[in-house]
Order: structure tokens, then sequence, then C-alpha cells
């Protein structure tokens, strides 16, 4: 009966961490990550994933205006690895609130690449409505579309259990907070699946409701105990970034306990986090922005293997101007393909300046 139990036991682990995003490489890690200075996404490397610098000096590294066809700006850049370890994958909130002057946007830049360098994108403006959704029989959660005004902070995790119409197996789950204030009170959490080409979206559902705004979502597989954790920002009750838990991808999700949570920056505001493990690490980090103070500070704190009992915040050091961003280890060849680049890139640029000079 007990070996039937074990068997059992990992067989649920096995199917559980299944569905996460592939980790890869030991060598170093990219920092994808919104610039402080402006609405594109900006990269950073590290070695230990503690001490960063930034690449070609922190400015974007794909033409945003291109790429972001409803504002012009991306924010809150998220990257992975494909299901298949060949590519690469990032969402961004298209947004520019420097043109707007307002923090309405419109929709989401869904991206990939095959050597994260060179970019191609899918924009989906969710005014637009049903017809920018692939799954046209789905319900719909709202009546009118057109009078969306947020889509924010996107986030992607592989679901290989997903099923498509024609019996395709697999998809991302992208997952972002939605406010129609026709039709909603505050902002919630939503999801939707995007197909192998990462050019196709299905509808949004519902997957976050407590009562009250919740945004930025950031979700992770939690080996030791088997459970899907996502930490978020929420701004009823006790406001701040909490942990909540689920024993599937899709909810329901429960705060894990009101007692735990980034409560370290007293009355200062949080948001932007990301959970990440250092190589041979089986506890936490978990970054986020503190923007209360002037400068803000980007901030890792540390948690346990459970992404429990959050503690020892720093601030991140070494890029200048970090933001709401992402973390994803990278192999030797990886990391130096992109430190020659942005080398290559800072060769060009001193080369120019000192010929105007002349």
């Amino acid at each position: 009966m007990k070996k039937k139990l074990i068997i059992s036991l990992l067989a649920l682990a096995s199917l559980g961490a299944g569905a996460q995003n592939l980790q890869k490489g030991d060598y170093g890690y990219l920092y994808c990550h919104m610039s402080g200075r402006g609405e594109w996404t900006a990269y950073a490397l590290s070695r230990d994933g503690v001490h960063f610098h930034d690449l070609i000096d922190g400015d974007p590294v794909y033409n945003v205006e291109e790429m972001s066809k409803i504002e012009g700006g991306a924010r809150d850049a998220f990257i992975c690895r494909t299901s298949d370890g060949k590519g690469y994958l990032m969402v961004t909130t298209d947004m520019s609130n420097a043109k707007s002057r307002s923090w309405f946007n419109y929709g989401i830049n869904l991206l990939k690449s095959d050597d994260l360098i060179h970019w191609t994108s899918t924009t989906f403006d969710f005014r637009r409505g049903p017809d920018i959704f692939c799954d046209p029989q789905s319900p719909d959660v709202y009546k009118d579309y057109s009078t969306i005004k947020r889509v924010w902070a996107p986030q992607i995790f592989w679901d290989p259990s997903y099923v498509w119409t024609d019996g395709t197996k697999g998809g991302y789950m992208i997952y972002y907070s939605l406010l129609n204030p026709a039709e909603d009170q505050y902002d919630r959490v939503f999801y939707s699946y995007a197909d192998a080409t990462f050019t196709r979206l299905t509808k949004p559902r519902l997957l976050v409701d407590w009562g009250y705004a919740t945004i930025d979502a950031d979700i992770n597989y939690v080996p030791a105990d088997g459970l899907y954790h996502m930490l978020i920002k929420k701004e009823g009750g006790t406001p701040g970034i909490f942990a909540a838990t689920a024993t599937k991808l899709t909810g329901l999700y429960k705060i894990k306990d009101e007692n735990d949570y980034v409560k370290f920056e007293g009355n200062k505001k949080c948001e932007g986090c990301s959970a990440f493990q250092l190589v041979g690490d089986s506890t936490w980090r978990v970054a986020y922005i503190e923007y209360s103070s002037k400068p803000k500070r980007y901030r890792i704190c540390q948690a346990d293997e459970k992404l429990s009992n959050f503690h020892s915040p720093v601030t991140m050091e070494g890029v200048k101007h970090p933001q709401h961003g992402s973390f994803m280890r990278l192999t030797e060849e990886e990391y130096k393909r992109l430190q020659e680049w942005s080398d290559s890139i800072m060769r060009e640029r001193a080369a120019r300046h000192s010929g105007e000079k002349k």
C-alpha cells in the first residue's frame, strides 16, 4: 500500500512538473525588463544572478515602434524559452504612457525569436473584440470589448495538457490583468492560450477575482510542494505582493498565508514581481519594483524552497534603470553571444562618435 502511494505521488509530481517553462543553462542569467527611463525592453546579464550589468547601455533591444503596433511602447517584459528549447518567447504590455498621458492601454504583444536578438511580433488589440481571437465558438467574457481600458503585464506558462479543437496538445497560457470599466468594477486576472506559432490567441477566461483589484501575477510551479504558486499585487484587504497557490495551473488560486507577504517595505508601494531560482539552489529569489521612493528601487528578496517566508531584501545593483521584468537562465553560448552583440554595438557607437568629433 505504501509503495503504491509513493508511486502515485511520484506520478503526480511528474505531471505537475510538465506544466512549467523550460529551464536550461547554468552559465548565467538574463534580466529582460522594461527600462526605467523609457517604455522599451532592455537586457542585463549576470553570471551569479546577483550582480548584473546592462547590455547596449540599457537601450532598446529591438525596434519598439515596429513591435508594439498599438501605442509604440512596451512595458513589463516577460521572457522564456519555447517548449522545445529551440527558441525564445516574450510578451509585453503594448502601452506608451509617455504619449497617451494616461494609464490606459488596449492590448499586448507576443514576440518570438531564434537568437534573443532578432524578434518578430504579433499585436492583439483587445478593443477589436472577438475577431482577434482564434476560437470564435467560445463564450465571451464581455458584451462589448471596445470599452476595455487596461490589458496589463502579460506572462507565459507552458501547459502540455491543453488541447486545441483539432486535437493538438500543448499551449502557452498567457495570463494578464484586464479592466473594462463599462462592465468591471476593478482589475481582474484573465488567461488565454497561444499556439506553437505564437501568433494565435484564444478568448480571455477568468483566472482570479477576489473582489478587489489584482495585477502583475507571476506563476511558478514549485516542486517542494507540488503546487502552482502565484505571486500577485493585491489592492484590497492588506495591499501588497502576496502568494496564492492552486493544485491546477488554471486555479482555483487562494492566498496561502495572509501574514506572509512582502511587508518589509513598510508603507512603500511594490509591484511587478518576478520569482526565479539560482542554479543549484532550491530556494527562491523574488524581484519587484518599489515605486514609492524617489528614485524608485528595484528590489530582490529571498524565499524558502516553498516560495514562502519572504526575507532579506536588497536593492539591485549594476543596472542603471531597472523596472518590471523577468529572469531567464542562460547557457555559456547564449551569454557570450549576447555579450558580443552588445560589445559590437558599443564599439560601433564609439567609432561613430569619434568620427563625428573629427
